[in-house]
């Protein structure tokens, strides 16, 4: 059975191992844990576990009434099978709940796969920044959505 949950600090050992597998440029463990262990009070993360464990997870700031996505992620094992859009679902559902008015994220020019999902939530483009991703210089595409 597949369920989402918060993020709490016991989870960070299965969270590494996820954004290890998913990023070129991970963040630490420390990172997590100065998210989810109350250092910043805009910071919402959330898990998406099976019998086996965490394999993805979901992070959003709130500030004020604006959401922002800092990071999304499914281990490779898992991808493919609708997680993804039910994890980000659960997240935009959340923020909504907090009195988000608008939600935005930055996603690679080059992940076609993520845009279209956010698009699906009626997710926009609204500008480049350029060379945002430090592994590469990838440009960043920013994709914002008004929630009410």
């Amino acid at each position: 059975m597949v369920r989402i949950r918060e993020m709490e600090k016991s989870d960070l050992d299965q969270v590494e191992i996820v954004e290890q597998a998913t990023f070129s440029v991970p963040w630490s463990k420390e990172t997590f844990l100065n998210e989810v262990g109350g250092v910043n009070p805009y910071a919402h993360y959330y898990v998406i576990e099976d019998e086996r464990g965490i394999f993805g997870y979901c992070g959003v700031w709130l500030i004020i009434d604006e959401a922002h996505i800092t990071n999304i992620a499914i281990h490779p094992d898992y991808r493919g099978k609708g997680y993804g859009e039910r994890l980000f679902r659960e997240s935009f559902e959340k923020v909504i709940e907090m009195g988000a008015i608008q939600l935005s994220l930055e996603v690679r020019v080059s992940n076609t796969a993520a845009q279209h999902l956010y698009r699906k939530f009626g997710m926009v483009p609204g500008g480049i920044r350029k060379n945002y991703y430090t592994d590469n210089g990838e440009d960043a595409l920013v994709m914002w959505v008004g929630l009410k």
